[in-house]
Order: structure tokens, then C-alpha cells, then sequence
């Protein structure tokens, strides 16, 4: 597709899936939802059983060398993502808790691009081949098993589709959130000022813009470095 093409189409979220019918899911809500109805991202599913080749729409055989569940075919799954893969220039991904750790960073760059085909894995997992003719870009979202891929492919579209252009009001709370300069957030307070013998710091209704500005900075750091160390590390050796 040319450059052209691919901005008027908008950002595209293609998924296979053996459950097309889970989405847009949350992602017809919210934000998300409201984009996706003004043609800011498009959400585009394709059903894997579409692809087997026999009465009993099969997709996934015993695997070789014994053990238990079963593995998604290869020959499916390839006749899947060569048709998913011919009009869309965004990578393909493939949702697996062995993959590289879904991160704030990776999702900047999907989200600066023309979109991701999303093949949501199930049962015990994928042929190895597959994922090596198509160098898929394997993707985790932590140390933890779904029951299938969809989950984590919701969260992951998610997670890009709030960057697009158009979907969030102020460009601040982007810069402001987690991990978006290397830092858990800082703590947030509302209205009432007093509850339950609670009160919010006082340095928040001074009205001293730079004095909260750097009260937000230093909670920032100090909830990262109690909360995630292995984050409050990195953040010390970039700024060394």
C-alpha cells in the first residue's frame, strides 16, 4: 500500500482469531470506541476456521513428539497471515507469553505506525515454523497464561489507539502518564478536599504551579523507587 493509502485508511487493527466475535469488545467503548467510529482506527477481524481446509474446519493437529493439548497448524495459520498480511504494511504480531515484554516504548512505535496484524494465538501454541517464515514479532503482556491471545490483543490495541492523533483531549496527560519518562505516575486527588480525616497535600491547592510541578516529580520518583526498582534503576543510569 502506498503511504497515501494507508493514511486514509487510518491506523488498522487486523486480528485472527478463532473468536472473532470478542471484538471490537471493550474497544467498541470509550475513547476507543468514539475513534473507531470516526474512522481514526479501523478494526478488522478474520476468522482462522476460514482458512482450514477440510469439512471439519480444523486448525490445530497433536504435536509431534508427544504431550499434552494440541498446536495450531501451520499451513492454517500461514494461509491466514498471507491474506491478512497483503494490503496491510503494519508487522504481524504474535500474542505469547514467551514474547518480548509488551512496553510503553514498543507501543509508541506501533502507534507512529500504519497499524499491526494481530494473530491471537490458542491451545498450546503455534508451529515454530510459522513464526519463523513470517518473523513474527513475538509480544508478551507479563509472566502470565491467558487462555488465548484475544485478551492480550485488546490491551495491546488499546494501549496503541490511545496515542493516536485525535483520540485523547490534551496532549499533556500523555506526557504526564507512566513510563513515559521513565517513572510511575504520581499520585492524583479530587474533590472533597477532607475525607474521611484524609487531606489532600497542601502544596496541590497553592496555586504555586512550580512548586507542584516539582512535589508531582519527587512522589513520581519515590513511589518508582519503592514500587518497581528494576524501572527506578534504569531511570538512574540515564540520567548519570
Amino acid at each position: 500500500m502506498t503511504e497515501d493509502a494507508i493514511a486514509a485508511k487510518g491506523w488498522t487493527a487486523r486480528i485472527l482469531t478463532l473468536f472473532p466475535d470478542m471484538f471490537p469488545g471493550p474497544l467498541g467503548q470509550s475513547l476507543a470506541g468514539k475513534a473507531l467510529e470516526k474512522g481514526i482506527w479501523r478494526c478488522e477481524t478474520m476468522d482462522i476456521r476460514d482458512f482450514a481446509t477440510d469439512r471439519h474446519r480444523t486448525v490445530d493437529d497433536t504435536p509431534f513428539g508427544g504431550g499434552a493439548g494440541m498446536v495450531m497448524r501451520p499451513d492454517v495459520i500461514d494461509a491466514a497471515l498471507a491474506a491478512a498480511m497483503r494490503d496491510h504494511a503494519g508487522p504481524a504480531i504474535y500474542l505469547t507469553p514467551r514474547g518480548r515484554l509488551l512496553k510503553q516504548d514498543l507501543v509508541r512505535d506501533l502507534a507512529t505506525g500504519p497499524g499491526v496484524v494481530v494473530l491471537c494465538g490458542r491451545y498450546e501454541g503455534l508451529d515454530e515454523r510459522v513464526i519463523e517464515a513470517r518473523q513474527l514479532l513475538e509480544v508478551s503482556l507479563g509472566d502470565f497464561v491467558l487462555s488465548g491471545g484475544e485478551p492480550a490483543a485488546l490491551a495491546l490495541i488499546d494501549a496503541c489507539v490511545r496515542l493516536l492523533p485525535g483520540v485523547m483531549g490534551a496532549e499533556e496527560t500523555l506526557a504526564e502518564e507512566s513510563f513515559n519518562t521513565g517513572l510511575l505516575e504520581y499520585p492524583h486527588y479530587t474533590r472533597p478536599a477532607e475525607w474521611n480525616g484524609r487531606k489532600v497535600p497542601e502544596v496541590l491547592m497553592s496555586g504555586h504551579h512550580e512548586k507542584i510541578r516539582q512535589w508531582r516529580h519527587a512522589e513520581a520518583e519515590e513511589t518508582t523507587r519503592l514500587r518497581r526498582p528494576d524501572l527506578w534503576d534504569a531511570y538512574q543510569k540515564r540520567g548519570a
